[in-house]
């Protein structure tokens, strides 16, 4: 069974068992979080009711991204800022697709 899910304003398509790269959610390694905003799911070409349906998910980890360089020039001005940024995000292990505990 797949579930599309909505978390940190992005749509993903999981499965038990998958491992997806999600924007940060508080919480520890190892804790238990639930994905509620579930938009579609299904089996196979089979599609599902979401009423009531929810991901549950384990914190593999929290991480960070790679480096962003973000470089700002004007021309003729001798104005140039270098700024690097790295975003937080956290590793999840979907543990079951299914109804509201």
């Amino acid at each position: 069974m797949f579930a599309v899910v909505r978390t940190g304003g992005k749509q993903y398509r999981v499965a038990a068992g998958d491992k997806i790269v999600v924007e940060k959610i508080d919480g520890e390694a190892g804790s238990t979080v639930t994905l509620g905003d579930v938009l579609l799911a299904g089996e196979g070409a089979e599609l599902r009711s979401t009423e009531g349906l929810t991901v549950s998910a384990e914190i593999v980890a929290q991480a960070k991204g790679e480096k962003v360089i973000v470089f700002k020039k004007r021309r003729r001005h001798n104005y140039r800022r270098r700024n690097g940024h790295r975003q937080n995000h956290t590793i999840l292990k979907i543990v079951s697709v299914g109804a509201a505990a």
